[in-house]
C-alpha cells in the first residue's frame, strides 16, 4: 500500500491516541505489580523485543531494493552505537521520571504536561542558536500558566503546594524536548528503526540497574504474575506505545512535515485526559480542566507560525536505501 500524505497523518493521529492511552496502561500495570523503574525497564524490553520482527523485515526489504537500485551504503556502526546509547540515556531519564510521576499524578494531567516537550524543543533549540519565534514564548507563557493550575493545588488549610510527582513529570516533558533535537540530528546518519532499537536496549538495562540500586531486588515473581494480572496493561505499554508507536511515527514522518507531525502528536494530551475519565474514573474539577485546557492552548499556539507556513514545508524524502 502507497503511504500518501492522508494515510500519514492518520498514522500519526493512530500514534498519538496510543501514546494518549498509555499513560492509563502505564499507571494501572505499574500500580498493580512492580515498582516504577522496574516497570520502565520491562515494558522498555518489551518494545526492543516487538521492533526486532520489523527490523527484520526492513533489513530484507532494503537488501531486496539495493539489488535493484544500487549497492547499500556501508552501516555506520560508531555513530549508531554511539547515538543510540546516547539516546538512549536520554530516554530513560524522561522515561523514568514519567513513570514515578505518574504513581501520584493523575494519568490526564500528566498527559498535558509531558505534552510540553513540543514547546520545549524549540526552547532548548534556541539555546544552540535556533531562533524561537513570538508564538513559542506566548505558548509557553500559557503552558506555565497550565501547569499552575494542575500541579499547585491548595491543601485542607488553603495553603497553595506543588505537587512533586507533578515537576517529575515537567521533567521527562523536558527530557523528550531534548531527545527530539538529538534523533533529528541523528536521523540523517544511522538507521531510524535501527537507532531506536539500540535506545530501547539501553532504556530497558539503564532503568533495571536504577531499579535495583533504587527500589532493591527485582521480583520476577511479581514481573510474571503481572503478564497474568495486567496482561493487556503491560502489552499495551510495551508493544503498543513503545514499539509500534514508535514505528508508526518513523514511518509516517516520510511524507509530514515537522510541524505538521507535531501539532497532530499533541493530541496525545486530550487522549489521556479522555482515557484518565472513562477508564480509570479520574475526576476533573474546574481547576484541573482549566490548567489541561491552558497547557493545551499554549501547545497549539506555539505551533501556529509553523502550521501556517505548512505550505513550504517540506517533508523528508524518503531514502531508497
Amino acid at each position: 500500500m502507497r503511504l500518501t500524505p492522508l494515510r500519514a497523518d492518520a498514522l500519526l493521529f493512530l500514534n498519538a491516541m496510543i501514546w494518549g492511552f498509555g499513560f492509563i496502561a502505564q499507571r494501572q500495570a505499574m500500580l498493580d505489580d512492580l515498582e516504577p523503574l522496574a516497570f520502565n525497564g520491562v515494558r522498555f524490553f518489551l518494545g526492543a523485543l516487538s521492533v526486532i520482527p520489523f527490523l527484520f523485515f526492513i533489513l530484507i526489504y532494503k537488501k531486496k531494493r539495493s539489488v535493484i537500485s544500487h549497492p547499500e551504503l556501508p552501516r555506520n556502526w560508531g555513530v549508531l552505537l554511539k547515538g543510540g546509547f546516547f539516546l538512549g540515556l536520554i530516554a530513560a531519564f524522561a522515561s523514568c521520571m514519567q513513570q514515578i510521576g505518574l504513581v501520584k499524578t493523575e494519568a490526564g494531567p500528566a498527559g498535558f504536561i509531558t505534552g510540553l516537550y513540543v514547546i520545549f524543543t524549540p526552547m532548548i533549540g534556541a539555546i544552540f542558536g535556533v531562533r524561537t519565534n513570538r508564538a513559542t514564548w506566548i505558548g509557553a507563557a500559557l503552558a506555565v500558566a497550565g501547569m499552575w493550575y494542575l500541579g499547585v493545588t491548595p491543601d485542607q488549610q488553603g495553603t497553595m503546594k506543588l505537587q512533586w510527582s507533578d515537576f517529575l513529570i515537567l521533567l521527562c516533558a523536558l527530557g523528550w524536548g531534548v531527545q527530539v533535537l538529538v534523533v533529528g540530528w541523528l536521523v540523517t546518519r544511522a538507521d531510524p528503526i535501527e537507532l531506536t532499537l539500540v535506545q530501547f536496549i539501553v532504556v530497558a538495562i539503564v532503568s533495571l540497574i536504577a531499579s535495583i540500586l533504587f527500589e532493591g531486588p527485582i521480583d520476577f515473581g511479581s514481573v510474571a504474575n503481572m503478564f497474568t494480572t495486567a496482561p493487556v496493561s503491560i502489552l499495551y505499554s510495551g508493544v503498543l506505545a513503545i514499539g509500534l508507536a514508535f514505528t508508526l511515527q518513523t514511518v509516517a514522518q516520510k511524507k509530514s512535515p515537522p510541524s505538521h507531525v507535531a501539532i497532530i502528536l499533541a493530541m496525545e494530551a486530550p487522549f489521556a485526559a479522555l482515557g484518565g475519565w472513562l477508564i480509570l474514573s479520574e475526576d476533573y474539577d474546574g481547576r484541573k480542566i482549566l490548567g489541561c485546557s491552558l497547557v493545551m492552548f499554549g501547545i497549539l499556539a506555539s505551533q501556529i507560525p509553523r502550521v501556517l507556513k505548512h505550505g513550504s514545508d517540506h517533508a523528508p524524502e524518503e531514502s531508497s536505501a
